[in-house]
């Protein structure tokens, strides 16, 4: 099965020879594999784990941190777009912890807030924790 992965960033990952994919979709993590039902998705910011064989076909595995973006299974081919893609060696752990406790801090004051909460400062809040998780446990994989 062919996989490519595209970031807003730049950053990719593409191979044709993959074995699954694992990935978090709003309705649940999935795990797709060859001759999948065609299917869009929208994924949320998780761990993506990716099965591949390599030049020598053996299996080998490829996880990185992905953000909020689209899945696309069509004909033995997986398409994914999302708007932030980093390999284990890039996590900065410091970075990670620093956003996860900014997220919860901003989470909180919306919460209490006695004001209106503004919705879209909410989603973007709770999206920067999910990035900051996302990192974090893709960090831990590595020990």
């Amino acid at each position: 099965m062919k996989l490519k992965v595209l970031s807003f960033s730049g950053e990719n990952f593409s191979n044709d020879s993959v074995i699954s994919v694992t990935v978090m979709t709003k309705s649940g993590e999935i795990t797709i594999l060859d001759r999948h039902s065609p299917m869009i998705a929208s994924i949320e910011p998780c761990v993506l784990y990716i099965i591949f064989k390599d030049e020598n076909n053996m299996n080998q595995r490829e996880d990185f941190a992905v953000g909020s973006g689209v899945v696309e299974v069509h004909n033995s081919s997986v398409k994914i777009m999302a708007d932030m893609l980093i390999d284990v060696e890039e996590v900065d752990l410091d970075q990670a912890e620093l956003a996860k406790q900014r997220a919860l801090d901003l989470m909180e004051k919306y919460k209490y807030s006695k004001d209106q909460v503004d919705m879209e400062k909410f989603i973007e809040a709770e999206d920067m924790l999910l990035k900051s998780i996302a990192q974090l446990k893709l960090y831990d994989l590595r020990r």
